[in-house]
């Protein structure tokens, strides 16, 4: 899969004001600095992302003995979970330690020089809230709107549900996009080891940093 920065985006005047800018979180924060927490949610935000994008590299290539190779035996995604905080992120599958390494750095450099869809992933924990919400909110309005007989309260759940499947892959990359994930600029990474989390699982925590 290539990831680009998506070419679909509004502009105003000639400028495209969707793209992410390098000073965005930084700005931000020096200006609503008396909101608590503000500072962690910008960070699990960048981490959110950079966590997405190490599993889109880690998914697409693989580490030889010179370094990541362009012709490869992709890593099969679906065995890769991820786990973002406001310190860093966990990582959970077969994945080696050196491959990690490697993955993180490189992930963070294609981000924040414009690949921004790598922010991106079909596989997040966002696209499920999403669906629910959606299936929720749909079947709602068709129990509301429609008569109370059996058959048209089964005819609008099912509808409401097949909709809301074809709505969600869309609607849960647009909530990634602008709301759950933001582009790591102000991120720097400081270790990257073998450890467990706080159920006793097994995994590889990337600790990260905020800089200016």
């Amino acid at each position: 899969m290539t990831n680009t920065a998506s070419a679909e985006t509004s502009n105003f005047w000639g400028v495209d004001i969707t793209a992410p800018h390098p000073r965005q979180d930084a700005d931000l924060l020096s200006q609503l600095n008396f909101i608590p927490g503000l500072k962690e949610i910008l960070l699990l935000r960048q981490v959110h992302a950079l966590e997405h994008a190490t599993v889109w590299v880690l998914s697409e290539r693989h580490v030889g003995n010179a370094g990541y190779a362009t012709a490869t035996q992709p890593l099969e995604r679906d065995t890769l979970g991820g786990l973002s905080t406001d310190q860093g992120f966990y990582l959970y599958g077969q994945v080696n330690l050196a491959d990690l390494r490697k993955a993180v750095p490189l992930a963070l450099q294609r981000l924040t020089s414009g690949e921004w869809d790598l922010a991106v992933h079909p596989r997040c924990g966002t696209n499920l809230s999403v669906g629910m919400f959606l299936t929720a909110g749909l079947a709602l309005g068709a129990h509301l709107l429609l008569p109370r007989g059996p058959i048209e309260q089964f005819l609008g759940l099912s509808l409401a549900a097949v909709t809301a499947t074809q709505l969600t892959p869309d609607v849960g990359s647009l909530v990634q996009r602008y709301l759950t994930t933001s582009i790591p600029f102000n991120l720097a990474i400081e270790d990257i080891t073998a450890t467990t989390d706080i159920w006793g699982r097994s995994a590889y925590f990337v600790q990260l940093r905020w800089k200016e």
